[in-house]
C-alpha cells in the first residue's frame, strides 16, 4: 500500500511502500519478526488500518526499518538531516497538490 507522494520515514520504502505488520501477508513471518496475530487478519477495517498508519507516522519503529538510511538519520540526529528531508518531502507534496 504505497503513498503517492515522497515520504522520508523509517517504516516506508523509498518507493513509498508502507511497512506495517497488519498489511503483511497472513500467517508465519519467514524472518521471525512478527507473530501471526500481528499480521493481516480479515477482522481489520479501514479504521484499524488508518490507526496503524497514524501510529506508524507518529511513533516510528526503528527495530525493523524499511528505510535503513532514514532510520540511521532518525536515531543519530532526528532534528538535523532527517527533519530537513522530511520538510523537503512535505514541500514537494504541497507543490504537487496544486499542479
Amino acid at each position: 500500500a504505497p503513498f503517492s507522494t515522497l515520504l522520508w520515514h523509517l517504516n516506508n520504502t523509498t518507493n513509498g511502500d508502507v511497512c506495517i505488520s497488519i498489511l503483511h501477508e497472513p500467517g508465519e513471518d519467514k524472518f521471525g519478526y512478527e507473530k501471526p496475530e500481528e499480521r493481516w487478519l480479515p477482522i481489520h477495517t479501514v479504521e484499524t488500518i488508518m490507526i496503524s498508519v497514524i501510529s506508524m507516522l507518529a511513533d516510528p519503529n526503528s527495530d525493523s526499518p524499511a528505510n535503513v538510511d532514514a532510520a540511521k538519520e532518525w536515531r543519530e540526529d532526528p532534528n538535523g538531516e532527517f527533519k530537513r528531508k522530511v520538510a523537503r518531502c512535505v514541500r514537494k507534496s504541497q507543490e504537487m497538490a496544486f499542479d
